[in-house]
């Protein structure tokens, strides 16, 4: 149990394989950013507002300047696709 005793703490193990399957994690940045992040990624225009989908355990799956686009990569690798701020 954790410290308030309500909820069993996960392994950090447990907590990297939790939703591994199922959850994909989309994250939005500055085309800037993604270079520095991501080094594998394609030059990108600077100013613009892309969207990164992740595999729960943070593989980058997908990049795009559309949300719609990403979110239909989600579909595609059947993840339920949650927002990281």
């Amino acid at each position: 149990m954790n410290r308030a005793g309500r909820y069993p703490m996960m392994s950090p193990m447990a907590f990297a394989a939790y939703g591994a399957n199922a959850v994909g994690y989309v994250r939005q940045l500055r085309s800037e950013e993604v270079s520095s992040l991501y080094p594998q990624a394609p030059q990108l225009i600077p100013g613009v507002t892309v969207f990164v989908l992740h595999a729960a355990d943070g593989t980058p799956l997908n990049i795009t300047e559309s949300f719609a686009e990403i979110m239909r990569a989600a579909e595609v690798h059947a993840l339920e696709p949650v927002s990281v701020h």
